[in-house]
């Protein structure tokens, strides 16, 4: 997979030498040369100088050729220009978005290019949440501009999933139970899989889905 990565700061350096050890061939485009010139030696990737923000600058990076593109700068406008333009102009694939403040979160969506967005002080209280709540839905992930969430719930023991097996659950068309994990063992649910009190349940939802999935594994 060829994927190309907007900022070389902390977080887009980091991505790239994790999917340069995973065996990816990745392009990591930074505007500023000083920060290229103290950084491309401690990571074996190609490295462009230039703004990801200009349509001639991506161009002859080579945009048009890669699988992904990950928008990972420390700026939320620069990200969404670039989400814009790796979709409209460059049609690429699959486009990550990173987002520094939540207030913007709105905004990534697929107007702007945006597949799949991460906002870490999100997804920070969201693993809070996971950790410590029981018997509510608790959102880790959203896709296709927020229309679509992986989230998860903790089994209570009043729960009216306990002792049900997933095929009787009833689970509406538009969403689906990914996983399951119980006693720190993850298990690929299957139609007879029995739900029990304590599980941690994650379900790919819509936004449709979301109050019905609710019912059927929190409760009214």
């Amino acid at each position: 997979m060829k994927v190309a990565i907007a900022g070389a700061g902390s977080v887009g350096t980091a991505i790239a030498g994790d999917l340069h050890a995973a065996g990816h061939e990745v392009l990591l485009i930074e505007r500023d040369p000083d920060l290229v010139a103290r950084q491309r030696h401690d990571l074996d990737v190609t490295w462009v100088v230039a703004d990801a923000c200009e349509v001639a600058s991506l161009d002859a990076a080579g945009l048009a050729t890669v699988d992904v593109v990950v928008a990972a700068t420390g700026d939320d406008e620069d990200n969404l220009v670039v989400s814009l333009l790796a979709k409209q102009e460059f049609a690429v694939p699959r486009v990550v978005a990173r987002v520094n403040h939540p207030k913007n979160q709105w905004l990534f969506t697929e107007s702007w290019g945006v597949d799949v967005s991460v906002s870490t002080p999100q997804l920070l209280t969201a693993l809070v949440e996971e950790a410590v709540s029981v018997g509510s839905l608790v959102r880790l992930l959203r896709f296709e501009g927020g229309n679509a969430h992986l989230v998860e719930v903790t089994l209570a023991d009043d729960s009216p999933a306990d002792g049900v097996s997933v095929v009787d659950l009833g689970v509406p068309r538009d969403a689906t139970i990914v996983a399951v994990v119980r006693n720190d063992h993850l298990i690929v649910p299957r139609g007879d899989t029995r739900l029990a009190a304590g599980d941690e349940v994650l379900v790919l939802i819509t936004a449709d889905a979301e109050d019905e999935v609710q019912r059927l594994l929190v409760g009214p």
